[in-house]
């Protein structure tokens, strides 16, 4: 009988224009270092309305939407583009960094706190309406990346600090592109590991390349997690053995595979809290932005007889962010609990299942940048023309302020259909999940989770049907 050869993997990186512009770093990175200066100088020197701002327009409109954009389309492409790193890299070459990033901040416990410290200030000091706080949060983030990483070898900022790289690295599971080896019986045979440690110039006028920075070793390598696609594994690789290929998008949350650098997700209590903190912390964000969000805010104030903005969002986020979660998922783990084989305490089986909650949490950040995004796509023109007539160039011509985006009736059933769809990756992780940890009693297992979801999706569906405040642009004041 005579067999029919496979079709070859696809390949990004052998793909012609797509490759070399993704091997070609700088060539991300320095467009994005020019902006981010220009975002700086018109926050601190331009217009303080946000609206007329490009600071507060392009990053809390127009970048969080394209992030996620990014995210599911390719993977963590603004990782690998991220201009902090640029900036690193030349700090670097002064000060060569010899100390190990301590153990006890191994992980991400520092990335998760300084993400709820992210979306606390965002509300608390209304990032979204001030250009020169918009601006020096983007100098503190430069400042942060170059110090940590001069101080610390590898990459401990992206790995364990950022938080934009913890968000990055929980919905870049759902990304369908995925490096990995071309073939595994070449890595077997290597015996420099150079994809990890690096490799020695080819040629002494050329740089050397270095390996994984996150401690990602190829082969073992499993999934998207501290994956930021620098593809510096690509360029130590003397054999030419690494492929940017499609995969199942989202696998790597139930396969539970023990990977180089990550281990296994069950077993880890950071990685389960990261994901429960971005799924409840995108319906939090969310409600922040709808109008019901003032009467509740108004009750707490009454209740406690305080005029303290703090005070009011302590409580809310406690509740939301700490409270909510504990007892919806304690309840679940308690019911699913029954259904298992062996007696778990109820933090691991909240440790086993809470990857499943990172689909529905995608979806609702999706809808949500993705309505601001749609709604504000073209506001940036108009305020790009009035900075670069302010400094004496009408190259754009004159500011048409009238310009937006797609009508609200438009955008709204594409939210929708981002909802429906997490949801629905949610449900699969979970059955996937239960199928593993319950393999006789999967539908018991999984019974509680499919009520959690459900619960979650109508609480996002709730949450963006209500009036959304346009911050940031003239559509909403």
């Amino acid at each position: 009988m005579s067999s029919v050869a496979s079709a070859p993997e696809p390949d990004l990186l052998r793909t012609p224009v797509i490759g070399a512009l993704l091997l070609r770093r700088r060539l991300w990175q320095v467009p994005l270092l020019l902006l981010a200066l220009a975002l700086v100088a018109h926050g601190l020197f331009g217009p303080q309305l946000a609206p007329k701002n490009l600071s507060t327009l392009l990053v809390w409109v127009h970048y969080r939407g394209l992030l996620l954009v990014a995210l599911l389309c390719v993977g963590n492409l603004l990782c690998m583009a991220c201009p902090f790193m640029l900036v690193r890299d030349a700090a670097r070459r002064i000060a060569r960094p010899l100390r190990a990033w301590p153990r006890a901040l191994r992980g991400k416990w520092v990335g998760i706190a300084l993400l709820v410290a992210v979306l606390f200030c965002y509300e608390l000091f209304d990032w979204w309406a001030s250009p020169w706080a918009t601006a020096w949060l983007i100098l503190g983030y430069f400042a942060a990346a170059v110090s940590v990483d001069v101080l610390f070898s590898g990459a401990p900022f992206c790995k364990s600090v950022c938080p934009i790289g913890q968000f990055n690295f929980v919905a870049s599971a759902l990304s369908p592109l995925e490096l990995r080896p071309r073939d595994t019986q070449v890595c077997d045979s290597c015996q420099g590991h150079e994809c990890l440690t690096g490799a020695a110039p080819v040629a002494p006028q050329q740089p050397a390349a270095r390996g994984c920075e996150l401690g990602l070793f190829l082969p073992e390598k499993s999934g998207n997690m501290d994956c930021t696609l620098c593809l510096d594994c690509v360029r130590a690789c003397p054999e030419d053995n690494v492929m940017l290929s499609t995969r199942l998008p989202g696998a790597e949350l139930f396969e539970d595979r023990s990977g180089s650098g990550v281990g296994r997700r069950s077993e880890r209590g950071d990685l389960a809290l990261l994901a429960i903190v971005f799924t409840f912390g995108a319906l939090l964000n969310a409600f922040g932005m709808v109008s019901p969000v003032y009467a509740v805010q108004r009750a707490i104030a009454e209740q406690l007889g305080t005029t303290s903005e703090f005070a009011v969002l302590s409580i809310l986020f406690v509740a939301l962010l700490v409270v909510e979660p504990v007892l919806l998922l304690a309840g679940a783990a308690a019911w699913s609990r029954r259904a298992l084989p062996e007696r778990l305490p109820l933090v691991k089986v909240v440790m086993r299942f809470a990857q499943g909650l990172v689909p529905l949490g995608v979806g609702v950040w999706a809808a949500h940048y993705g309505f601001h995004l749609l709604t504000g796509l073209w506001t940036f023109v108009p305020v790009a023309q009035k900075a670069l007539a302010d400094l004496g160039f009408a190259l754009l011509g004159q500011p048409h302020w009238g310009v937006g985006g797609l009508r609200e009736a438009v955008v709204q059933p594409i939210e929708l259909g981002l909802l429906l769809l997490g949801a629905a990756g949610s449900m699969l992780v979970c059955w996937r999940l239960a199928q593993h940890e319950a393999p006789r009693r999967a539908l018991a297992a999984f019974a509680p989770w499919g009520a959690l979801v459900v619960l979650l999706l109508g609480a996002a569906i709730w949450l963006l049907a209500q009036p959304m405040e346009m911050r940031g642009t003239f559509l909403g004041g």
